[in-house]
């Protein structure tokens, strides 16, 4: 099965599920990234679709005085990061996704990012644009970036196909374990 016949696949899987609002546990991903990051900068996303949701994530980190930041998507179709808090304004872009209104541009110390399928080898199937595999690959000159994807349990198939360019995640947390 190709990449884009696995998508859409694992989307419908993900939907059904999605309606159950199964949550993961925002505890063990903070102590993880207390663990594991060499500051307090993390990169997450604003949940859209059926994605797993970041917003209570999002809330609990602001409280513990992380520096949180959301990705926007340039014209170039290159992504960055910018600082963001629960009380920051955000705005549509062209895909229909929530951004940050342009602040400070930062480079996480640990990304959060989605998916719609994994595999135990730590391979992350994205949707498709390669922006985090891009941003990825830019910043891992700079930095030792920890790299953690969620996802629901339903999105592990047996094998990612992978390309040259996609990049591993360090960690996959799904509501019933971690994966490292």
């Amino acid at each position: 099965m190709n990449k884009f016949q696995l998508r859409k696949k694992i989307s419908k899987i993900r939907s059904k599920f999605a309606k159950k609002k199964i949550a993961v546990n925002s505890e063990v991903i903070i102590k993880l990234i207390e663990q594991k990051s060499p500051n307090k900068r993390v990169g997450l996303y604003y949940p859209f679709g059926d994605e797993l949701s970041t917003l209570e994530l999002i809330d609990r980190l602001t409280k513990k005085n992380f520096i949180i930041s959301l990705p926007i998507i340039n014209n170039k179709f290159e992504m960055s990061f910018y600082s963001w808090n629960p009380n920051d304004p955000l705005t549509i872009n062209r895909f229909g996704i929530l951004e940050p209104l342009k602040k400070k541009k930062m480079i996480p110390s640990t990304l959060i990012i989605p998916m719609l399928a994994f595999d135990t080898n730590l391979n992350r199937l994205g949707y498709g644009g390669g922006f985090y595999d891009r941003f990825i690959k830019k910043i891992e000159r700079q930095t030792n970036c920890i790299k953690i994807g969620l996802a629901l349990s339903c999105q592990k198939i047996h094998k990612v196909p992978v390309d040259k360019h996609d990049k591993k995640m360090d960690f996959i947390i799904t509501e019933k374990r971690i994966y490292k």
